[in-house]
């Protein structure tokens, strides 16, 4: 777990890989989803896409993270976005979890085997802890980094900033 008050900056130090900046080409990967169907991040070119990393499926945050992506799936859509949870749990794991959450449009992705690669590309893996950071990263429609915010493990991503942020990007 990260100490409250360290910086993104820091995690980049701590960690053996490197975070992913702003303006970089985002790396291409094909998740399973809680439906066991696959999400491939350059089939949403053209759109743009939020990657919700959590840290693991039935922890009280991460539940609210994700229902939040849930509450605001439409919101997101007339702003040309969707947003796609990721964690390294399995997609059975997903699946229960999405039912018990009543989560039903947001995709929650299996970053499950190999364990936490997505997480690890994208300098986001814990692994001391075996799991990713918390953290958001918007990808545009040219699937270049737009936005990317590291949160404290125990907490929940502000989704008006998130929303914010995808506003202020304008219509493309």
């Amino acid at each position: 777990m990260r100490a409250p008050g360290v910086s993104a900056e820091r995690v980049t130090e701590m960690a053996p890989q490197q975070l992913i900046g702003i303006g970089e080409a985002v790396y291409n990967f094909s998740l399973k989803d809680q439906h066991n169907s696959t999400f491939d991040l350059f089939e949403n070119t053209g759109k743009r896409t939020l990657l919700s990393f959590h840290p693991l499926a039935w922890t009280e945050f991460c539940a609210a993270q994700m229902t939040d992506l849930e509450k605001n799936r439409e919101k997101m859509a007339a702003m040309n976005a969707e947003a796609v949870g990721i964690s390294v749990d399995s997609v059975p794991c997903k699946k229960a979890w999405a039912d018990h959450l009543g989560i039903t449009g947001t995709r929650i992705l299996a970053d499950f085997w190999p364990h936490g690669k997505v997480a690890e590309q994208y300098g986001l893996f814990r692994e001391a802890n075996g799991f990713s950071e918390r953290a958001n990263i918007i990808v545009d429609e040219r699937q270049r980094v737009a936005w990317i915010k590291i949160y404290p493990v125990h907490s929940v991503p502000d989704i008006g900033e998130v929303m914010g942020v995808l506003k202020g990007m304008g219509s493309r």
